[in-house]
């Protein structure tokens, strides 16, 4: 029971940070220790079940895909995805330093602790390294798009956005920004939880067979590179961690916006007159990192910052040291 209890703690930790654009679900797994038992778990679902199911019945099919890891796991993300949804994203709104300032913590201690599993240095893992930086950087540096509630582009955003969520350092959540889906996924799944309406039901059972798909496709290929190739496939993951940094940090000036309804992209903009705009109108186009001196999108509160990098900073530490005593 303890063992359940502990793994839907690890589902609701990676349902929250799914909700937050720039941190990833794959990122808490991966950290956590559950990474490579979850592709294993998603990797049996595949034909061999109907003779395992014809053999040994329902308890080998549940043994096989290590139902009762999937289960807790699930269970707790659902908690999490629910709790994100409505408590982290008022957090986004009233506090979004301390939010993001917990998170780069996490990142950075999780870099750290997760060196220590490449064993031997050399310049193919330095590639790799580099590499996994790069494309993080790459991914989280593109400019939104428009998104659409056409069923097959709602298919595709899921697709990708689960994939992402496997991968440390690249938030499924982004890549929805990205698409331009976010602020439809998300408020439409608000609206099934509190109204059931058809048109929204469907959205998000169409976004849902993107994401089953993805994720049955995709832990294929993690699974083969972490088989061949695991020392490279786990420094391109740290990799992915450090290039995600800079899109966390607590404090960035907005430097260009797009306005939803013209498409007009404006540059140098007064951020004085910005804060004081809806967002609806608008979308965040680029941003720069500043210190908390030069920060003008409110206050930096900084020493609630900086105490949350703390704490998330000394979460992962705890985590690393409980795992090691299991």
């Amino acid at each position: 029971m303890k063992e359940y209890i502990q793994t839907a703690a690890k589902g609701m930790a990676m349902g929250i940070a799914e909700v937050i654009p720039g941190v990833s679900g794959g990122t808490i797994a991966f950290i956590t220790g559950i990474y490579q038992q979850l592709l294993s778990a998603i990797n049996a679902f595949n034909f061999s079940l109907i003779s395992t199911f014809k053999q040994d019945g329902i308890k080998g099919v549940w043994t096989k895909i290590d139902g009762n890891f999937l289960i807790s796991l699930f269970f707790g993300m659902a908690i999490g995805l629910i709790g994100g949804i409505f408590v982290v994203t008022k957090l986004m709104e009233t506090h979004p330093e301390p939010l993001w300032g917990f998170f780069f913590g996490l990142i950075i201690a999780s870099v750290i602790v997760l060196r220590k599993e490449i064993k031997v240095y050399s310049l193919p893992i330095l590639g790799a390294f580099i590499g996994g930086v790069l494309i993080a950087i790459l991914i989280t540096s593109l400019t939104p798009t428009e998104g659409n509630t056409s069923l097959p582009y709602v298919f595709i955003s899921g697709f990708f956005a689960i994939c992402a969520l496997m991968l440390p350092g690249i938030s499924g959540s982004f890549i929805l920004l990205i698409m331009g889906m976010y602020t439809i996924i998300i408020p439409t799944l608000k609206n099934v939880l509190v109204a059931f309406q058809m048109s929204d039901i469907t959205i998000i059972a169409v976004f849902a067979a993107g994401c089953l798909v993805g994720v049955l496709s995709f832990s294929r290929v993690l699974t083969w590179l972490f088989n061949h190739y695991q020392e490279l496939t786990m420094a391109t993951m740290i990799g992915f961690l450090v290039g995600s940094v800079y899109k966390i940090w607590p404090w960035r000036n907005v430097t260009s916006i797009a306005d939803k309804e013209s498409g007009v992209i404006t540059n140098n903009i007064d951020i004085a007159l910005l804060t004081s705009m809806d967002k609806e109108t608008y979308k965040i186009m680029s941003e720069k990192m500043v210190l908390p001196i030069d920060y003008l999108m409110g206050s930096p509160k900084t020493i609630l910052t900086i105490v949350s990098m703390i704490i998330g900073f000394i979460v992962i530490l705890l985590i690393d040291k409980f795992n090691q005593s299991n």
